[in-house]
């Protein structure tokens, strides 16, 4: 089992930045991968980046490309997303998730995700 704790969300006008922390806790896994995931009002939960535990390979949304980076602290088991250049857009409630499936970090679906926090609000005023 492993536990994830999302914190860092608020309210930030747009053009702002905003860090993200996930805790995680319990049994996390070598070659994991660690998402963030995000969904606005009245839309279906979507992609937003993702990092390997193990190495330094991050995927991206095409629509945060150049404003937001994942990064991962193995030590703290912590993975952290900062937005930059926010966009009212962006507005929505962040998730974390972790999951280990054999494939590329770029081919992970949202399904393949077992373990979900329980998400941080970041509300963008524009």
């Amino acid at each position: 089992q492993v536990q994830l704790a999302e914190s860092g969300g608020g309210l930030v006008q747009a053009g702002g930045s905003l860090r993200l922390s996930c805790a995680a806790s319990g049994r996390t896994e070598s070659g994991s991968a660690m998402g963030w995931f995000r969904r606005a009002p009245g839309k279906e939960r979507e992609f937003v980046a993702a990092i390997s535990w193990s190495t330094h390979t991050a995927f991206y949304a095409e629509s945060v490309v150049g404003r937001f980076t994942i990064s991962r602290d193995n030590a703290k088991n912590t993975v952290y997303l900062q937005m930059n250049s926010l966009k009212a857009e962006d507005t929505a409630v962040y998730y974390c998730a972790t999951g280990k499936k054999p494939k590329p970090l770029s081919d992970y679906t949202l399904y393949d995700y077992n373990y979900w926090g329980q998400g941080t609000q970041v509300t963008v005023s524009s």
